[in-house]
């Protein structure tokens, strides 16, 4: 069975984007367009892995990444954030929160599913 991951984006096309990149890896996906979706669309799922935004409305990045790390059956999902934040402070802010990874847009596919191989093994 394939491994479950979790995209979020505000953005229907890098949704769309990502989406096609994984399932073309063999990885089955599920988006949600902010954070807040991301956590209701979570519930019980068996997602291995979170990629997300950084900016979004409604909850962003950063306080989604916090907030799955305080849900005990989620605290040890692989999180990676895909933005346009290049930033060092962001980064910190990323990793602070709990960011397993941090890849800049616009992505190569290729980079996409080695940092994806190399977090789930």
């Amino acid at each position: 069975m394939a491994k479950l991951i979790m995209t979020v984006d505000d953005s229907a096309s890098i949704r769309q984007m990502v989406g096609f990149t994984l399932q073309e890896a063999g990885y089955e996906v599920v988006e949600a367009e902010d954070g807040q979706k991301a956590l209701d669309e979570l519930d019980g799922k068996p997602v291995k892995m979170i990629i997300t935004d950084l900016n979004m409305p409604v909850m962003d990045g950063i306080e989604l990444i916090q907030r799955v790390r305080e849900h005990p059956d989620y605290r040890t999902i692989p999180i990676v954030m895909l933005t346009t934040e290049s930033q060092a402070e962001m980064k910190q802010r990323g990793k602070e929160a709990g960011a397993t990874g941090w890849i800049v847009k616009p992505f190569k596919p290729e980079q996409l599913t080695s940092v994806i191989r190399k977090v789930l093994g």
